[in-house]
């Protein structure tokens, strides 16, 4: 065993030329043990005295030090602490012909590697010198291994950090429940998705956690084969405020056992509340298509009864109301397809630089003759400039019309329409002003909702899709405009439009 050592210790010098100091007074020993260590592969320097050889010792990495121990200057245990203290990994081997067991002690307590006694024979020396450089070795393999081992647990720690920081980061909350049925990890949101305001400690949450998720959870653990499904449900947590989806997945081992079950809780309130919308809208789009439906086959039912004598006038109005009622169909149906294509922007938009003067103009012509017929009067007050806006015409005709025939259809008899336009650095500003049936707060918040029309004791008899001031808004909307609505029931409404000047052209 000695021998295979002595030989790998050999391999080793060869290999990589171990640095050692000789730190003697001696000069023919330290000169001729200079000589002998380089012949075997060293690479060696010297120092003359104590003093020389802790500046040498101090300020360069050797591998192997050999100090005399009797110096003239300074003690070689000096010369042996001072160098541990500034190399600790450096192996040092105390020379002396002096030795005693009170010196013996103090340099090892030093650091010492061992004892050369002088005076000493080349193989004694190199022997010596190979058993510590195999320590040497030995000391820089652990140091080694020792940061790398600190590295990996750092980059662990580190790892662990950035991975909780991530969890916590997310909306969804994540819950890791062990064999044991112990809550081992949670992130933040599961306090907020569940809506739990305190839980001391991970056995307190578990109580606290809904009976569903309860189950979903008990249904791995108490299953003697490990369950390889994901499992969800959707929960209620505030009545009609929260809901959230509950996913259960199991942990297993790398043996394939079941070591936990991991729960991902998601709020899932915005997707009810979408699903509860469109529900509504499916429920009054029916709603709406089946009046008109069924009077038109109420009439017709007549018109072809053979047993009904009725007049040729009789036949002709209700030809004239079937006709009425399908127009105000269609017109529903088209209003509905333009909500349908600006909320998936599919229209088609012709982009162009708009004179809004000659569209408020023409859509004044046009509801000239309804307005006549209940005398209610048009006043257009326009600013001297009045700035281009690019937009599609056909869309801004439609915002305007909408408007503008609303304050004829739901104004006063002998009432009037002030339209009035102006703009500031930003927007273009039209305000139109009418005098009439007005409108309560409950019915202002609600008057852009599809299908919402004010009912009353004014507005009996007045026909319409109450699909047209959503078409306004979601056109307004699109071009990153806003409209604002005054009101007072009985004396009026003032709807005023921004539409953003382009200021780039």
């Amino acid at each position: 065993m000695e021998e295979l050592k002595e030989n790998k210790a050999k391999e080793l010098i060869k290999e990589s030329t171990p640095k050692v100091l000789i730190v003697d007074d001696e000069k023919g020993l330290r000169l001729g043990t200079q000589r002998l260590l380089e012949m075997e592969g060293y690479y060696v320097e010297t120092a003359e005295n104590g003093t020389e050889g802790i500046e040498k010792g101090t300020n360069n990495d050797f591998d192997l030090a050999v100090i005399d121990l009797k110096m003239p200057d300074i003690d070689g245990l000096q010369v042996l602490a001072e160098i541990k203290n500034a190399r600790p990994n450096t192996v040092c081997l105390i020379a002396t012909a002096y030795a005693s067991y009170d010196t013996a002690i103090e340099s090892t307590r030093l650091g010492a590697y061992g004892y050369i006694p002088k005076p000493f024979t080349p193989d004694e020396l190199l022997y010596n010198l190979q058993k510590a450089y195999t320590q040497r070795v030995l000391m820089l393999e652990s140091e080694q291994l020792k940061k790398e081992r600190e590295a990996n647990l750092l980059e662990l720690a580190n790892e662990r950090s950035r991975l909780s920081t991530i969890i916590n980061l997310i909306g969804d909350g994540v819950l890791v429940i062990n064999k044991q049925g112990e809550v081992v990890y949670r992130n933040n949101a599961v306090f907020k998705n569940l809506n739990i305001v305190e839980a001391k400690n991970n056995i307190e949450l578990l109580s606290k956690l809904p009976d569903k998720i309860i189950d979903l959870i008990d249904n791995y653990l108490g299953s003697d084969e490990l369950i390889k499904k994901s499992y969800s449900t959707q929960i209620e947590i505030i009545h009609n405020e929260l809901f959230v989806e509950a996913v259960t997945s199991p942990v297993p081992n790398p043996d394939g056992t079941l070591a936990g079950v991991a729960v991902v809780i998601r709020n899932i309130t915005e997707l009810k509340k979408i699903e509860l919308i469109k529900n509504q809208f499916v429920s009054m789009v029916a709603h709406e298509l089946k009046t008109p439906v069924a009077a038109v086959l109420g009439f017709l039912k007549i018109i072809i009864d053979k047993n009904l004598n009725i007049s040729d006038q009789q036949r002709d109005d209700f030809v004239s109301r079937s006709i009425l009622r399908l127009r105000s169909l269609l017109d529903l149906v088209n209003d509905l397809l333009d909500i349908s294509r600006m909320e998936l922007k599919t229209k088609q938009r012709e982009i162009v630089t708009l004179d809004i003067k000659e569209i408020i103009k023409s859509t004044v012509e046009l509801l000239e003759i309804e307005a006549q017929k209940r005398s209610i009067s048009f006043n257009i007050v326009m600013e001297n400039y009045v700035p281009v806006i690019k937009a599609d015409q056909n869309e801004i005709t439609r915002l305007f019309t909408n408007i503008l025939s609303n304050a004829v259809k739901y104004n006063k008899e002998e009432g009037s329409i002030n339209i009035i336009t102006g703009s500031n650095e930003n927007y273009l500003i039209v305000k139109v002003i009418d005098t009439g049936i007005g409108l309560k707060d409950d019915d202002k918040e609600k008057l852009f909702q599809e299908f919402y029309r004010v009912k009353n004791e004014h507005t009996r008899g007045i026909s319409g899709t109450g699909l047209g001031l959503t078409i306004v808004k979601q056109i307004v909307d699109s071009y990153h405009g806003k409209i604002e609505v005054e009101s007072q029931y009985g004396k009026g409404t003032t709807f005023t439009i921004y539409l953003p000047i382009n200021n780039n052209n």
